[in-house]
């Protein structure tokens, strides 16, 4: 008997976040990662092995001022993510959360300018019951008759991120039941020799261990994909911006490349035909830093002219500062009220009307306002399209969002307060810890966590648990992002559908100088050593 043995290779990009080329935004500065250089070990990889696929997992159309100059400033040029990924001939593309922020006309001429397909087998059209974008999955017959299908799958979550108006018309079906459903699709109807799942979303349990790592909401359930379906070689996942290989889940061979094109994740098959069809004898999957290849000039060529517009507006100056508004410790800025911060929040009042705000820092990159301010200042700030809610809340709902972002914090060994390493793993979650205005209140980190808030006050007034306040907020957390469940399906009393960065930008030119001021209405204490 004649055994044919056969190698197939898959690679996987997740979380570009429209990071092609690979240079800071703040700064001049290339740097080790982006699409560009994940392109030179596409094309190299290729060369050794043509039978190789390459999915995106999603997440690609959003993140950098080159897509927020694209998607609201100037959309007439082609789509310089799009573009990109049509030169290094993607086989497919998966819908992720961050798709949906430009809202739906943006993603239908980003997935109509695509010269492959979008999956998403969950994300599902009410009006005809289909998914979104067409099939749920893709068959590629390869040439000695191997038969590889894979399935798209996203997050179910998105509903309590996304403004309503971005995902009117769409349900996002349970993950793991439209994995079932659709993998038995594939292997039985199909024919599929192998199958591959690709889900933008990632791992509530230790893919290593299987203990729990996060609440049971539902954001991520690829651990559950690969326990409760049966049928699957191969999961892509991606969401949480982790580094993940080399590791199976119940036989299912997992990979996540992190995010913003710093690893391909690569998928090696090894296979058998004997003629009764074949059999998977092998499977591994590793991570290749973009870091150790140069740029592909081809790529960095294809976004260059839009990127050369956004440069040009980025260093467009706005306005000017009297006193400090920069950054010199991220911490510090968590633990003691920081002028940026106060700023941020006052705008939101001012423009909403709404007496007590909260807001976040939302990494340990945000440089803060030199004295003179420019859009790049601004994008490299607030480095999300939110925009804003203002809801209405008990104070008791207050005292229980304070509580959840003291529990940011915690004491290390030597009694300082430090990160809680809930917050920096899987990903960094920095964005998840609010700082109000408004209000006046300590948070003592010596005590245990749900017991923190040991001041809440209002006008030097304790806080009402039974009073009702209107506050504003980012949508993300009014829709009660980052697990803040109290301000889930509260009363909006009022919604400004514009970007922050534009309300930023226009609220600093209309005064052409702005003034660094902080009022000292709430602290951190506990440890500082």
């Amino acid at each position: 008997m004649t055994i044919q043995t056969y190698e197939v290779v898959l690679l996987e990009t997740s979380d570009l976040h429209g990071f092609v080329r690979p240079r800071s935004y703040a700064t001049p500065e290339e740097v080790g990662h982006g699409l560009a250089r994940i392109a030179s070990m596409v094309r190299e990889i290729r060369r050794a092995q043509p039978n190789t696929l390459l999915i995106d997992n999603g997440d690609c159309l959003q993140g950098t001022p080159l897509t927020y100059y694209h998607a609201k400033v100037n959309s007439e040029p082609a789509n310089p993510v799009i573009s990109c990924m049509n030169e290094l001939r993607y086989d497919a593309a998966v819908l992720g959360n961050h798709e949906f922020n430009y809202g739906l006309p943006y993603l239908r001429s980003a997935v109509e300018a695509s010269a492959f397909p979008w999956l998403s087998a969950n994300t599902i059209n009410t009006a005809t019951g289909e998914p979104l974008f067409g099939k749920p999955y893709l068959v590629r017959e390869l040439e000695n008759g191997l038969r590889i299908g894979l399935l798209g799958l996203t997050t179910s979550y998105i509903p309590n991120w996304e403004q309503p108006q971005h995902i009117a018309g769409i349900r996002f079906d349970d993950p793991v039941e439209s994995a079932r459903r659709w993998v038995d699709i594939l292997r039985n109807e199909e024919h599929a020799d192998v199958v591959v799942v690709s889900y933008h979303g990632g791992f509530e349990r230790d893919p290593m261990t299987g203990a729990p790592t996060e609440p049971l909401t539902g954001e991520n359930v690829g651990y559950a994909i690969c326990e409760q379906v049966d049928g699957i070689d191969v999961l892509l996942t991606g969401h949480q911006h982790r580094a993940i290989a080399d590791c199976s889940i119940n036989g299912v061979c997992v990979v996540q490349p992190a995010n913003e094109g710093r690893f391909l994740g690569k998928v090696t098959l090894q296979l058998e035909e004997s003629g009764s069809g074949w059999t998977v004898t092998d499977k591994r999957s590793e991570l290749i830093a973009a870091a150790d290849y140069h740029p592909d000039e081809a790529v960095e060529q294809l976004a260059s002219g839009v990127e050369a517009m956004t440069q040009t507006w980025l260093d467009l100056p706005i306005g000017h500062v009297e006193g400090d508004m920069t950054i010199a410790s991220h911490a510090d800025v968590r633990l003691r009220e920081h002028p940026l911060i106060e700023f941020i929040n006052r705008v939101q009042m001012e423009i909403s009307g709404a007496d007590i705000s909260n807001t976040a820092l939302f990494d340990n990159l945000s440089p803060g306002f030199g004295e003179r301010i420019t859009m790049r200042d601004i994008v490299t700030n607030y480095i999300y399209p939110n925009t804003l809610k203002v809801i209405r809340i008990s104070g008791a709902d207050i005292r229980q969002a304070l509580e959840k972002s003291a529990e940011y914090f915690e004491l290390n060994d030597q009694g300082e307060i430090a990160v809680s390493p809930a917050y920096l793993a899987p990903k960094p979650q920095h964005y998840n810890y609010d700082m109000w205005e408004g209000i006046e209140y300590v948070l003592d980190i010596t005590r245990p966590a749900g017991q923190r808030v040991t001041k809440l006050e209002r006008d030097g007034q304790t806080l009402a648990e039974d009073g009702m306040f209107d506050v504003v907020m980012n949508n993300y957390r009014a829709a009660g992002g980052g697990n803040f469940t109290m301000f889930q399906n509260k009363p909006v009393v009022k919604d400004i559908p514009i970007d922050m960065v534009e309300l930023l930008a226009d609220y600093i030119r209309a005064r052409g100088r702005i003034t660094a001021s902080v009022n000292g209405n709430w602290r951190v204490v506990g440890g500082f050593g």
